[in-house]
């Protein structure tokens, strides 16, 4: 699996451990506020992490790492996602996972091998709002609707958020999301930050008292909703 990017310390990606982070190129999303713009359209143009670095390093580190985040890009688009996984786990070495939420199959899979800890996925608008917020106009949202569905049996401790982008979303849809995740054990708002990597330029952040005024929506449905500063 080609990793572009290896951060190697995180004390608040991966709640309650400390890790090293991993980023994957490609995306079968497009949207517009994407911080990874260049992860997700032109990969082949990034550098590439050799396994070697990557495992070396972590071997090295086990003893004072918990856990490794698997981000990108989207990283169940590559079929040589369980055994890059597979080999971490190896390690001793916990395992979060940054998704989409647009393969269940590959997610399901994942938990039910015992190859992720955590799965933290993006919820990226209400169902009616998601084809204009990931960029495919004609997308089918039954894929991410089946995901969340699966993580809220609690197969794996998981979590929910929104990058909240003062364009794309409004009160309208948190109600939506609040029914849609009626019932999850986290959620958590991330406010968008404009800057020169995005997909699309011209994207402003939510105030303050938006983030609240959504924050209270989720709350009506699920306890434990946060802001969290990205």
């Amino acid at each position: 699996m080609l990793i572009h990017g290896f951060q190697t310390l995180t004390l608040v990606d991966f709640p309650g451990r400390v890790a090293s982070i991993l980023f994957t190129g490609c995306c079968d999303f497009r949207c517009p506020y994407c911080q990874n713009a260049a992860l997700v359209l032109h990969p082949e143009l990034e550098g590439v992490y050799s396994d070697e670095e990557v495992f070396t390093y972590l071997r090295k580190r086990r003893k004072m790492l918990d856990g490794v985040v698997v981000s990108g890009g989207e990283p169940t688009l590559h079929k040589d996602l369980p055994d890059y996984l597979s080999r971490i786990k190896d390690l001793g070495l916990e395992v979060k996972l940054d998704s989409n939420g647009n393969r269940p199959e590959v997610l399901r899979d994942l938990v039910e091998r015992d190859l992720v800890d955590y799965i933290a996925m993006d919820v990226k608008n209400s169902l009616q709002k998601y084809p204009m917020t990931v960029g495919l106009p004609s997308m089918d949202t039954s894929a991410v609707k089946e995901s969340i569905g699966y993580l809220l049996t609690r197969p794996v401790e998981y979590e929910f958020r929104t990058t909240v982008v003062h364009e794309l979303h409004d009160e309208e849809s948190f109600l939506s999301i609040a029914e849609l995740c009626h019932g999850a054990e986290a959620y958590y708002l991330q406010c968008f930050v404009a800057s020169g990597n995005t997909i699309m330029q011209g994207l402003t952040p939510p105030s303050p008292e938006e983030l609240g005024r959504y924050r209270d929506i989720l709350s009506s449905e699920i306890v434990n909703v946060q802001i969290r500063d990205r």
